[in-house]
């Protein structure tokens, strides 16, 4: 199963932003399988991978296969979900996806969720591992790779194998809530929407205070509509119930926001109208 390239024939199982960035750069040096729940969404993936793939160099569109039936990924050996932030509908499709796909080994690109966790729930834990990719995709260098112990013998060099073909930095990080980048980031980002709420300062003064005084290349306002206010909160629900912390805890406005349909710059509007 080993080859240079870690990976052969690889498939991801979502149709969304994560999904359609990671489908342009495996295209960079193999074909891609999308697996998409209907035909609008898979009509919709296709055409923004696609997109996402023209500009970037060395990708290839047509190496992007969109399907709505899973058996289409039977021959794949690694599968990547990459859906809903929320552990069931995760544990759902794995273990569907590990009974169609026999051979592969499995990942999901969750941000939050335990990996330990959800490769039990999904029945699987010797073939599954943490693959957590940052959203634009296909301009983000880091992979958090959560390899866990009792994983079978060749996953993680392949895992890594993989990441370094798609000219991605991979860093071996432990199973804790947020693994690194989130569980130091989202504190930060909650205490902005918190300092706006106490303060009534607009979303672009705290946003350029923190771009021009702490050099940041995005503000904290704008980076909460560029993950989406709706990932945003479930990142936070995960991490306050693992760790307590009430630094962790979604701010009620992010709440509001998301009922409201307010979901960042994929719904058109956030903080800022795209």
């Amino acid at each position: 199963m080993s080859t240079p390239d870690g990976y052969q024939r690889p498939a991801i199982a979502g149709s969304g932003t994560i999904a359609c960035g990671l489908a342009a750069c495996v295209s960079t040096i193999s074909e891609v399988r999308m697996l998409a729940r209907s035909d609008a969404s898979a009509w919709r993936a296709e055409e923004q991978a696609q997109k996402l793939a023209s500009k970037l160099e060395g990708a290839i569109g047509s190496r992007i296969k969109v399907t709505t039936d899973p058996s289409d990924l039977a021959d794949s050996d690694i599968v990547v979900e990459a859906i809903v932030e929320e552990l069931d509908p995760k544990a759902k499709l794995l273990s569907q996806l590990a009974e169609v796909c026999p051979d592969a080994d499995l990942a999901s690109t969750t941000s939050s969720l335990s990996i330990t966790e959800l490769g039990l729930a999904c029945g699987q834990p010797e073939r599954f591992f943490g693959l957590h990719v940052f959203n634009p995709v296909t301009r983000m260098e880091l992979v958090e790779l959560c390899v866990p112990e009792g994983v079978r013998e060749g996953v993680l060099e392949r895992a890594r194998a993989w990441c370094a073909a798609l000219n991605k930095t991979a860093v071996e990080v432990p199973d804790k809530p947020g693994f690194v980048v989130n569980r130091l980031l989202f504190p930060y980002l909650f205490d902005a929407v918190r300092y706006m709420e106490e303060t009534g300062l607009t979303p672009a003064a705290i946003d350029d205070c923190m771009r021009l005084g702490a050099g940041h290349p995005m503000g904290p306002l704008k980076l909460i509509d560029l993950v989406g206010v709706d990932v945003s909160v479930a990142i936070g629900e995960s991490l306050h119930a693992a760790s307590g912390d009430p630094a962790h805890e979604p701010p009620e406005t992010l709440r509001r926001m998301v009922r409201e349909g307010k979901l960042g710059r994929k719904a058109g509007e956030g903080f800022y109208t795209y």
